[in-house]
């Protein structure tokens, strides 16, 4: 299937990839009844409740739940029964599809839209269930109504969770997708038309359109779904369409899956390019066995005829061998042999795990789990219910008006707000706490939120401005907050991310936000000879940090800054490097923004940064090789790069946000108690998702179900 970059170019995304972009869900939540994203026009994700009538009853929406393949999806409820469904959501959006090639993509994919056996035999072939396709008559959306597969989620997920897979585990995979795929290349299936066909190849195997459901005791079964018929039916047809994909061509694309699985990856590590089976050396060594029946499955030895020859050469496999067996090298394999002499083959292995070992560590800085690496996380309360001594009460706290705090306070997180869930974090007690934001009359020094406390008007304030409060207050540091500096960020063109290295130093910052630098030339004479146009963004919490970190509040540099620097809203300056982007120019464009408005996006380029003489930092990881991100990375997958909580303690434009509250023991705790909740591990949990960087490090990133099992 193509890219999904080069899909709905018609939209002019923040990410270039509108329907895996978080904003059309934030206008839907935002804007009771939005149906298109208030940036680009791209549909906005449904809103909860909405109601979607089929054929076969009618269905409800319950929650967003992501993105997979081609289409966004729900889970919900068929209203008659109240049985649990997930509904996928397919786009035919009006820019990039006209009227007749709607019109006859949703007349087919009501006709194909869900496969059957012909006898109406009721089998599980382990092929996930599809109740209907719906196609919305006026609109420019389908729906498939499929069963709910409990405690599943796809091979892509299970893969960035656990890493690689054992041998026998991937012959486990292999064995019940190759029954799956002779159920569906023989039988014969019905589609909801009623139409009959012997046989039907899928067509779209990959990574994301497999299913895992893991039992209590480790024990796993493997769903297909996302059939090429009709997923492919929503490829713009500005895109080339694929092919339609022959039975022996589900069995190389099953063979990749399996190559992927046992690896534990799927790009290289140095050069993030796709692995290539043909690479002897990315293979694993434990099973060689195995390792030659994928081979044949890709189709790089002799192909087999079927799923079911294939199946019943896997089941005839011997046991997991290892290292070179008496079973035959492949092709590859043979003429490494042949061509050098086995002393000389070993010095060149050890050789290249020393140099790759060496950059690895150095250039990309992945890191391995220590077992005392999350000795801080286990020894937190488990959620806000174990915290204890909760006072009663009504407490009203307070931070500055576009502060980082009053904004992550809007952010959904969990079908809800975390304001919200923030407001009474434990049902069973009788605290509420409240936010009301206040805005400092000088908004070069947002102090305002510290005074409130200090003369008794607010309980406490959540603030990363601390430096000047009294001996009367306490603070209490809750999450870390940040910078991150970001340039123009083309992947398919030259720009200055790539020119830059990825990296900045804070004395060039300085430079470049005093008027001292004015052309990128000055900084490196490879560099574009082109102007510097810094912006600044419009927090004014944003802009005390900028200037103590970078100006160190020197007070000639802060009046330079102040007169040289425009400010403008950070999702505004994105907007315009897009633009200039795609009218061809170059642009010089430099800006900074907290890091919960800047780094789930893709126009601008998050650059490391560099103190004094010390090695450039970049928190900023690539999910699934763990490793700090580079110019070269697709950053507009943005589900795939995270925050690193471990690299961040030690990012130069990193600082701590503080619960302030005072030290007078006639008041009710209400600060410190707040404090408390925010530090468990729900609360770390919550303010991760909503941008902010935990205290200590998380068993997995956040995204990837760290906090799944936390209440």
């Amino acid at each position: 299937m193509p890219s999904f970059e080069s899909f709905y170019q018609q939209y002019p995304c923040s990410y270039n990839s509108p329907l895996s972009c978080d904003r059309p869900f934030q206008t839907a939540q935002q804007i009771k009844g939005a149906k298109f994203c208030l940036e680009c026009g791209f549909p906005a994700t449904l809103p909860q409740e909405a109601e979607i009538k089929g054929s076969q009853g009618t269905y409800q929406i319950a929650s967003f739940v992501g993105v997979r393949g081609l289409g966004r999806l729900y889970s919900g409820v068929q209203l008659k029964d109240k049985q649990p469904v997930i509904i996928k959501e397919y786009l035919l959006p009006n820019r990039c599809f006209n009227e007749s090639e709607t019109q006859k993509r949703k007349e087919t994919f009501k006709r194909v839209g869900g496969v059957s056996l012909a006898d109406s035999r009721i089998q599980n072939f382990r092929l996930v269930e599809t109740k209907e396709a719906i196609a919305d008559e006026k609109g420019e959306r389908c729906y498939l109504i499929i069963q709910e597969v409990e405690s599943s989620q796809t091979l892509g997920k299970y893969l960035i969770e656990k890493g690689a897979m054992t041998s026998p585990d991937v012959r486990e995979v292999l064995n019940q997708s190759l029954q799956t795929l002779q159920f569906l290349h023989t039988q014969k299936l019905r589609f909801p038309s009623n139409q009959t066909q012997l046989g039907i190849t899928h067509g779209n195997i990959n990574l994301d359109s497999t299913l895992i459901k893991v039992e209590n005791n480790q024990k796993f079964s493997i769903y297909f779904c996302d059939l090429a018929i009709w997923e492919n039916l929503f490829i713009p047809p500005t895109i080339a369409q694929p092919a339609p994909v022959r039975p022996e061509q589900d069995l190389e694309s099953l063979g990749l899956v399996a190559f992927y699985l046992w690896v534990g990856r799927t790009t290289n590590f140095l050069s993030n390019q796709p692995l290539d089976p043909r690479d002897n050396q990315q293979w694993p060594d434990t099973d060689s066995h195995l390792k030659q029946f994928i081979y044949r499955l890709i189709g790089l030895e002799s192909p087999f005829e079927s799923a079911e020859a294939a199946r019943q050469a896997l089941l005839q496999l011997p046991k997991e061998a290892h290292g070179k067996s008496s079973v035959r090298s492949s092709p590859a394999s043979q003429v490494i042999e042949k061509r050098f002499p086995m002393p000389l083959i070993l010095l060149v292995i050890l050789a290249l795990l020393l140099l790759s070992g060496g950059i690895w560590y150095w250039l990309l800085g992945k890191k391995t789990d220590s077992p005392n690496q999350y000795i801080q996380w286990s020894r937190l309360l488990r959620n806000f219910s174990e915290v204890p001594n909760i006072p009663s009460g009504q407490f009203t706290y307070t931070g500055e008006k576009d502060s980082t705090w009053s904004y992550v306070l809007t952010q959904p997180v969990d079908n809800s707000r975390l304001g919200s869930l923030l407001t009474r974090p434990k049902p069973d007690a009788t605290a509420t706490f409240n936010y009301e934001s206040v805005l400092s009359s000088n908004i070069n020094n947002p102090i305002k939120s510290v005074e409130e406390v200090q003369t008794s008007k607010k309980d406490f304030a959540i603030t990363s401005l601390v430096d000047n409060i009294t001996d009367k207050l306490d603070k209490k540091p809750v999450a870390y907050d940040g910078l991150i500096v970001f340039v123009a960020f083309n992947k398919r063109d030259s720009n200055l991310a790539n020119a830059l290295g990825g990296q900045i130093n804070i004395e060039q910052l300085r430079q470049i936000y005093t008027g001292k630098i004015t052309n990128w030339q000055q900084i490196n004479a490879k560099l574009p000879n082109l102007a510097v146009k810094p912006f600044a963004p419009t927090e004014p919490e944003a802009i005390s940090k900028f200037q103590e970190i970078v100006f160190k509040n020197a007070p000639q540099d802060e009046a330079l800054f102040a007169a040289k620097v425009s400010k403008l809203d950070t999702t505004k300056t994105q907007n315009q490097i897009r633009s200039e982007t795609l009218e061809g120019r170059t642009t010089g464009i430099i800006s900074f923004g907290i890091i919960s408005k800047t780094w789930k996006q893709c126009t601008g380029y998050p650059l490391a940064i560099a103190d004094g003489k010390k090695s450039a930092i970049q928190p900023l990881f690539q999910r699934r090789d763990r490793r700090s991100i580079n110019p070269s990375d697709d950053l507009c997958q943005h589900d795939d790069y995270y925050v690193d909580v471990t690299t961040f303690q030690s990012y130069p434009l990193g600082y701590p946000i503080f619960v302030v509250y005072p030290k007078d023991s006639t008041r009710l705790p209400g600060g410190s108690t707040f404090a408390q909740m925010l530090t468990t591990r729900q609360g770390q949990c919550l303010l991760s998702k909503v941008g902010l960087v935990a205290l200590q490090p998380m068993p997995d990133d956040i995204n990837s179900y760290a906090c799944k099992s936390v209440p």
